[in-house]
């Protein structure tokens, strides 16, 4: 009872009006100031009332939306009043932030707690904001642990903004009374962000990574944007996903309430949803108050790779504003708040990398906002790199999804161009070739213009085995010629209609680039996106004079018999009809009766002639079994 009367009196006897206890801030102090939508925005008000009275006063913070104009101070006292250190790690091309581009530290945000607590930057007032006391004397930093906490611990003298409407926060979020100096109690609404501004383009990223790249059991750990958001919307129909990232969102938050997220297969911390900081709605914050199922931690923890490593399937994802032919990548904050959720970008890159299953995922619209302009370039030279080439996993843009991971330069320059916007490949092609990433003799194929159809994709499980159909890629070029060179000699002679030691590097590029309309090729893979083995070959090619189309297949033997033709047949049938070809013709030996009994399940007629020694199939699609339409 004395201990809970003593923490009691102290915040009794230290409570002060936010104009007293910020007199005490001498002339040439650091002062940090609660990160992003915690700021204590009373308090920082209060700081740029008595701004005139500071001398070189530096501001220690992330940057964020401000609330009171400190940069607009500093910048109109030359610094001789305020200066700001704002933690950042992205390029500084938007407008606002090249401005003020001298105030920024780039810096890891797993790294930053280290730098107050080492005292190497010394942090002599902290202004926070926090719950109410409770019981036993413990205030909630709430939705703003981050590197708050670190600073807290740090400072010489912390200020404390009591605010009725922060939310109690569990996990490593508590500051206990006697560890404060200066109580403000001071209640006004948190900080929120509004709608993210649309993007065409998010939609479409969003339902390629939930396809093909996030499996159920994935832990997430995802940025802030459009982007983000309608990953997590396309993300509704999968199963026990987890969460450990920097920042919780209410999109976050709907996952939890469907049953989304559970956090049971996380194999860390499971049964909870781990963040460091909430950005978003009054209704995120109330979801937080007292929930058990949500901990907030500081972002030396949540950040950390080694423990984000932990979790299983680590899935992070992370919009990045502009990347180079060869996987370099330029992130910036968000436009419209300035959260520097980008200072986070290269720990849980290189965490999700290290996660058993685990995956880094880069999100990047193809264009800028009008479609003036390309955001994938031949090289980035005129802005900060942000997550190195040697990080980089796999890049989504509306156009498609690529894995640069062990990747040579020509794989990825002929990788980012086949997911660029189709009005930009042709320069990017041209330029690639002059950088030297292209080989001089490599030709422009129709595959540069073409949109990749990904409702052409599908996964089907043979032999308790995941086998992947899609359209082929440019980047498949040598897995073809593989598969082509593993075939038997009668397979090949099948398939060829005549002995074939060598496949070169240029009818693999007639294979592999097409066009997907009136030149499709569909594979079958097995193994890991980005590394899948061929293991089938489906393709048409429609002769422009007659609009039908030849077709051919092959087999990989071990994955013959099991339905895989079948598909992939289907596959070319219905893309041929769907892109405005009238029929399919194939030339088959008479002996190859597989090939002849997949072409007849077709359900159209099917004309049998003969050219020399090969039987001729051939259907139309305006006509079906037993007449015309």
């Amino acid at each position: 009872m004395a201990l809970a009367g003593y923490w009691a009196d102290k915040y009794v006897e230290n409570r002060r009006s936010a104009y007293d206890a910020l007199r005490l801030i001498k002339p040439a102090q650091r002062v940090f100031i609660g990160s992003s939508c915690g700021e204590p925005q009373h308090l920082v008000q209060e700081l740029s009332t008595q701004s005139d009275r500071f001398r070189e006063l530096e501001i220690i913070r992330l940057m964020t939306l401000e609330t009171a104009p400190l940069t607009l101070i500093a910048n109109q006292t030359k610094d001789q009043s305020l200066n700001i250190r704002s933690f950042y790690l992205g390029s500084a091309k938007a407008a606002a932030i090249a401005r003020n581009q001298r105030f920024l530290t780039p810096i890891h945000m797993s790294a930053i707690p280290r730098l107050f607590t080492s005292r190497l930057l010394p942090i002599h007032v902290a202004l926070i904001q926090v719950s109410p006391p409770d019981d036993f004397g413990w205030m909630s930093l709430g939705i703003s642990v981050d590197i708050t906490l670190a600073a807290a611990r740090a400072a010489e003298l912390v200020i404390a903004q009591v605010n009725s409407n922060m939310p109690r926060v569990l996990g490593r979020s508590f500051i206990h009374v006697n560890d404060v100096d200066l109580f403000v109690e001071h209640d006004e609404p948190l900080l929120t962000i509004g709608a993210n501004p649309e993007m065409p383009a998010a939609n479409d990223i969003a339902r390629l990574i939930a396809r093909r790249l996030v499996d159920d059991g994935s832990t997430l750990a995802i940025g802030l944007g459009t982007a983000s958001e309608a990953v997590m919307l396309a993300l509704s129909d999968k199963n026990d996903l987890g969460i450990h990232t920097l920042y919780m969102t209410d999109d976050m938050m709907q996952l939890v309430a469907r049953g989304v997220v559970t956090n049971r297969k996380k194999g860390l911390h499971e049964g909870k949803t781990i963040a460091s900081s909430a950005i978003g709605s009054a209704n995120l914050y109330e979801f937080l108050d007292d929930n058990p199922s949500v901990e907030f931690h500081p972002c030396d923890y949540v950040c950390d790779p080694s423990v984000i490593a932990r979790n299983n399937k680590l899935i992070s994802m992370s919009v990045v504003m502009a990347m180079d032919l060869t996987g370099q990548a330029a992130a910036d904050a968000m436009p419209h708040s300035h959260f520097s959720g980008v200072t986070g970008i290269n720990d849980f890159v290189r965490g999700a990398f290290q996660s058993p299953g685990g995956k880094s995922i880069l999100m990047l619209p193809s264009t800028t906002a009008r479609g003036s302009r390309s955001r994938i370039v031949p090289m980035l030279s005129d802005t900060a790199v942000v997550v190195p080439r040697g990080d980089i996993q796999y890049v989504v843009t509306e156009f498609g999804a690529v894995n640069l991971f062990g990747k040579s330069l020509q794989e990825r320059a002929l990788a980012m161009i086949s997911i660029a916007h189709p009005d930009f490949r042709d320069e990017l092609f041209v330029q690639a070739k002059e950088m030297g990433l292209l080989s001089a003799d490599r030709t422009l194929h129709e595959s540069l213009h073409g949109v990749y159809p990904i409702h052409l994709e599908e996964v089907l499980v043979i032999d308790g085995e995941q086998v992947t159909v899609r359209p082929v890629k440019p980047v498949d070029e040598r897995r073809i010629q593989e598969h082509f060179y593993s075939l038997s000699e009668d397979d090949v002679i099948a398939r060829f209609f005549h002995d074939k030691t060598r496949f070169l590097q240029e009818e693999m590029e007639e294979v592999s680039q097409i066009d997907y309309v009136n030149d499709l090729t569909l594979v079958a893979l097995v193994g890991e996106f980005g590394f899948g083995r061929v293991v089938g070959v489906g393709e048409y090619l429609a002769d422009p004079d007659t609009n039908i189309a030849e077709i051919a297949f092959s087999i990989n033997s071990a994955y013959r018999h099991k339905g895989l033709g079948s598909v992939l047949l289907k596959k070319l049938s219905s893309a041929a009809r769907e892109n405005g070809i009238a029929g399919l013709v194939a030339y088959v030996a008479p002996d190859n009766h597989g090939m002849i009994k997949l072409f007849n399940q077709l359900p159209y007629p099917v004309a049998t002639s003969f050219d020399d020694e090969m039987m001729v199939l051939k259907c139309e699609f305006d006509a079906v079994n037993g007449g015309q339409r």
